[in-house]
């Protein structure tokens, strides 16, 4: 089981509720980190903008909270995100960006 930092009300819910479930995604989210070579700070930016282009509120904060973790940059987050602009355009990039500010400013 992946150990992190204060977890989402909800999925500590989900945890509570449904262990068997919720330790099944979490082997499968360590089976797919371990599955290639990407080292931590490459996969969590990569994590980043996958939750970035799907619009995901709450995975772009949970993944800028685990970059973090994993040593990326502010600056390099920020960065991450802005590449988002040419593909996904202006009112998405913004709306993502405001969620990053949310993590990165507290």
């Amino acid at each position: 089981m992946v150990k992190r930092g204060k977890l989402p009300g909800a999925y500590e819910w989900l945890r509570h509720e449904y262990p068997d479930v919720a330790n099944a995604y979490e082997q499968l989210g360590t089976a797919v980190h371990g599955a290639g070579p990407l080292d931590d700070r490459t996969r969590a930016l990569v994590k980043l903008g996958i939750s970035v282009g799907a619009g995901r509120e709450g995975a772009v904060h949970s993944h800028v909270r685990k970059a973090l973790e994993v040593g990326v940059a502010p600056r390099e987050i920020l960065h991450a995100t802005v590449l988002a602009l040419p593909t996904l355009g202006l009112p998405a990039t913004v709306a993502a960006l405001t969620w990053v500010r949310d993590v990165l400013e507290k």
